[in-house]
């Protein structure tokens, strides 16, 4: 693999995700800027999870009805979700992994557009770190 600006027989990620010429780039960029933006929200989607199941579970006691096992069944299946968005991200990354391994440099900027216009679309909560990892 080497790094290239070449469009010619371009295939991204799937055999059947080839470029074929001018208008195909054009789609494939702006799919993969959208997809790279989706990411973001993804990540926005679990942190509120997060902060709501925290509320949810600090709200209870055990003095409230239903008592412990309540509170216990709330914070499995509030952990289940956790992982399940998770598994996601992890996903979703390693996916957008794939695209930058392309090595083209046309996909490799869709990438950063992608987390550019993400992160203007989602990324309102300042307490959110940003990192550069894979997940």
């Amino acid at each position: 693999m080497l790094f290239t600006w070449s469009t010619k027989n371009l295939c991204i990620v799937f055999p059947q995700w080839r470029v074929t010429g001018t208008l195909s780039l054009l789609i494939s960029l702006l799919l993969i800027v959208l997809l790279t933006a989706g990411y973001e929200g993804v990540r926005q989607l679990t942190r509120r999870f997060e902060v709501a199941h925290a509320k949810r579970l600090s709200a209870y006691t055990t003095a409230a009805v239903g008592g412990r096992d309540s509170r216990k069944s709330v914070e499995q299946r509030g952990k289940i979700t956790m992982a399940s968005l998770y598994a996601v991200q992890v996903f979703y990354s390693f996916f957008i992994m794939l695209l930058f391994m392309t090595y083209n440099g046309f996909v490799m900027l869709a990438v950063a557009v992608g987390a550019f216009v993400g992160y203007l679309a989602f990324g309102d909560d300042t307490s959110a770190s940003k990192t550069v990892a894979c997940h």
